[in-house]
């Protein structure tokens, strides 16, 4: 990443005299005014740094960020990442989270903003043994599935196939779809699978929720304080981030993909070329709407955020009237 210049300007004044060609002294040198410094910006991860999180390393390593006139610093998260409770309090500037949660969340109080899209769709769904007899939906019923108990995708499921099964708390572990043919777990479409192959076992089948109808955001989110004051920073830093991703997906991969190895040690050259190839086959970041492509990168909708929140009230999950469409996000820091 290279360091902005200051840059100053000289000025003199010479001249030859009326009489022969003595010079005037020069005159006093006069300095540009300081160049800015970077505007220091943090951005919070949900997870440890994998390509899920490619096109912001990537916009790093490029000095997309700098270009902007931005300093960016990514903190990688984990299990308890915290990351809505860090942007509610001021520990972060942006983060990364679902756009379910964030909803529940907002629902409870916690000043948060959406304001856009890191993947078109969450990919986090179900994944299934090779061996197991599951490939629909309904063939879930009474199966147990293991995966996080307050996922909201669990009673969609249940009152949108009319199916039941029991849930064992997700550990984070694909051991079970190695051994156990029964096995479904909640996991992620771009990393669970490779886990799968290279510790021995057959890929396993995964079963998207936007197939099912069940279309949340991977999501970047703010403060509303933090949009308030920093409106035009924001617009900076989505300008750049967008850029990475485009340049992550579509050109050379190898700037984000060394800075990912340095941030993450399991991270190797293998994993991260599969993983980003996951990426773009699931179109997660570009989108599966027949308007998807480059130029969708980023974008969040009212409609989308309207569909979710009217499921979620649906299930009960989510208080009715409790979180509107222009309090949970806003598109208005996008390019």
């Amino acid at each position: 990443m290279t360091t902005r210049l200051s840059f100053c300007l000289l000025a003199s004044a010479a001249a030859l005299g009326a009489a022969g060609c003595a010079r005037k002294p020069a005159a006093p040198s006069a300095e540009a005014p300081a160049t800015p410094a970077p505007f220091k910006l943090s951005l919070q991860l949900d997870w440890v740094a994998e390509p899920e999180h490619g096109g912001f390393y990537q916009a790093l390593a490029r000095g997309f960020y700098r270009a902007e006139g931005l300093d960016v610093s990514i903190v990688p998260g984990g299990p308890n990442a915290f990351v809505l409770q860090k942007i509610a309090t001021g520990q972060a500037d942006v983060g990364q989270a679902d756009s379910t949660n964030t909803l529940l969340q907002q629902a409870e109080g916690v000043p948060v903003l959406q304001i856009a899209a890191v993947f078109q769709d969450d990919p986090s769904g179900l994944l299934v043994n090779a061996a197991s007899p599951v490939r629909r939906f309904e063939d879930l019923q009474g199966r147990t599935i293991i995966a996080r108990p307050e996922w909201a995708f669990l009673p969609y499921l249940k009152n949108k196939y009319h199916i039941d099964f029991s849930v064992v708390p997700q550990n984070f572990s694909v051991a079970a779809l190695i051994a156990d043919r029964e096995a479904v777990q909640q996991g992620y479409s771009i990393a669970e699978p490779y886990h799968v192959v290279q510790a021995g076992g057959q890929p396993p089948r995964f079963l998207a929720t936007w197939d099912a109808g069940f279309r949340a955001y991977a999501v970047l989110i703010t403060s509303p304080k933090f949009a308030r004051a920093h409106a035009a920073e924001l617009r900076a830093f989505l300008r750049a981030s967008i850029h990475g991703w485009q340049d992550y997906l579509a050109g050379d991969p190898a700037p984000a993909h060394a800075a990912l190895k340095a941030a993450n040690h399991d991270n190797t050259d293998d994993f991260l070329a599969a993983s980003r190839q996951l990426i773009i086959d699931g179109r997660l970041v570009t989108g599966h709407d027949p308007s998807s492509g480059p130029a969708q990168v980023g974008r969040i909708t009212p409609e989308r955020f309207q569909t979710q929140i009217d499921q979620l009230e649906s299930l009960g999950i989510l208080p009715k009237g409790r979180v509107t469409v222009s309090q949970a996000m806003t598109a208005e820091y996008l390019p």
